[in-house]
């Protein structure tokens, strides 16, 4: 770790994530070097391993930012102070996750070698912002109905978790992708994450809401 004060540390990082980010744009994950993240930092492209050993460790800790957001919202959610049906809540639910897309692209193509190409402590703390995003939507589950038993609980975690997974390569596709599907008469499928999200999570919390709201 670079000698300075804890402020700079977390600046510098922020831009190694920011110009990570960004290439991740319009570059896969295989073809982004370290060298490219550096070119589009203020400070020498070495000085990068005096925070980040692998380019796998700079897109996990994009990754733990992202969770870390979500997170955020998340709690925002749980914290509003009205009453929401499930599909009140389904809607809300999936606003956090269409604004996620980095999120959802780097869970579904590259969270193996993302993990494997990282440290132990790296990894502790990534799996650390990933548990807490669960904490968060069961705090929201937990507000908004009640009713909902842990035992509950459980099966839409293993349901949407999983789920957010294959997400992204479902409903983004690029023009390669969309030519080949034409050329083999496959219709591609034109639903949205928000389209996606919402329907599975109303699906499942319908009949808790309606419990819920009897009471």
């Amino acid at each position: 770790m670079p000698k300075g004060s804890e402020e700079l540390t977390n600046a510098r990082k922020e831009e190694i994530l920011n110009a990570c980010a960004s290439l991740y744009e319009t570059m896969g994950f295989r073809d982004i070097t370290i060298r490219d993240i550096g070119k589009k930092t203020s400070f020498t492209r070495t000085s990068i391993y005096n925070y980040f050993q692998t380019k796998e460790e700079i897109f996990l800790a994009l990754l733990q930012r992202e969770h870390e957001a979500w997170t955020a919202d998340l709690k925002k959610t749980a914290g509003d102070s009205r009453a929401l049906s499930a599909g009140e809540f389904a809607d809300a639910l999936a606003h956090t996750l269409e604004k996620r897309g980095c999120m959802l692209k780097l869970t579904s193509m590259n969270l193996y070698d993302m993990e494997g190409g990282s440290r132990l402590e790296n990894l502790v703390a990534f799996k650390k912002a990933y548990w807490s995003s669960m904490e968060a939507l069961g705090q929201c589950l937990e507000k908004f109905f009640p009713s909902m038993t842990e035992e509950d609980r459980q099966p839409f975690f293993y349901i949407l978790f999983p789920f957010l997974f294959g997400v992204y390569p479902y409903t983004t596709a690029t023009e390669k992708q969309k030519k080949a599907m034409e050329m083999a008469c496959m219709d591609y499928p034109r639903y949205s994450v928000y389209e996606l999200i919402r329907s599975l999570t109303e699906r499942y919390l319908e009949a808790f809401s309606g419990k819920d709201l009897k009471r």
